[in-house]
């Protein structure tokens, strides 16, 4: 079952627009800036605290580069143990300090085991780990959405929480959690009331919030 911040059905209260308290640390201080000034605004009321230590977060849309930046200012001001995972080979040069340092983990893509079992034991390797992806996995148009992001929370038993980018209103928030069902014709309709009318940077670039046949879980 989806619930919001508000624990509201569908469709949901949007949380309120979120700011750092003034115990809050000079990062988050910082990165609040750094966000006004590029004229965005942060909805937001927990993840951890509403709906436990570790889990998956889809950021949906995902049309520029920009996005990093938006969503890694973003989550130093809120100061939640979101990780993204790269290539090993970015954590080995001598940027590796860097990437760790804004939340970046090793993942081994070849792991015998498979990238969905590597990237759920990933998440309950620390006491605290939400691990943010983009179910779209490119910038570009694609008729589909991958199911990387559905498998791991299924395998590692944890939440979604359904984040957003919204540049028209220059907005990020996150719109609501989900537990899976297992049965992505019950789930994806509820991501994609929950996701719907937030538009990406290029609209035109915005992916069908499905599944393809062909890949269906």
């Amino acid at each position: 079952m989806i619930r919001s911040a508000r624990s509201a059905p569908i469709p949901f209260d949007p949380p309120p627009f979120y700011a750092p308290g003034a115990g809050a640390a000079w990062r988050s201080r910082l990165a609040y800036t750094g966000l006004r000034a590029l004229g965005w605004r942060l909805r937001y009321q927990g993840l951890s605290q509403l709906a436990g230590p570790r889990g998956v977060l889809i950021v949906y849309p995902h049309t520029s580069n920009w996005d990093f930046i938006v969503g890694i200012l973003a989550k130093w001001i809120v100061h939640e143990p979101i990780r993204f995972v790269g290539k090993e080979s970015l954590f080995r040069g001598p940027f590796a300090w860097w990437f760790r340092w804004i939340g970046g983990r090793p993942v081994n893509r070849k792991a015998a085991s498979g990238a969905v079992l590597e990237l759920s034991r990933l998440i309950q390797s620390e006491p605290q780990f939400w691990l943010a992806l983009s179910p779209e996995g490119t910038r570009s148009k694609l008729d589909h959405w991958r199911t990387g992001f559905y498998h791991v929370a299924l395998t590692a038993d944890v939440p979604v929480a359904l984040a957003y980018l919204d540049y028209p209103r220059k907005e990020i928030g996150v719109a609501g959690f989900l537990r899976l069902s297992g049965e992505p014709n019950v789930d994806l309709p509820q991501i994609a009331a929950a996701l719907s009318g937030h538009r990406g940077k290029f609209p035109a670039n915005e992916s069908s919030i499905s599944f393809a046949p062909a890949e269906t879980p």
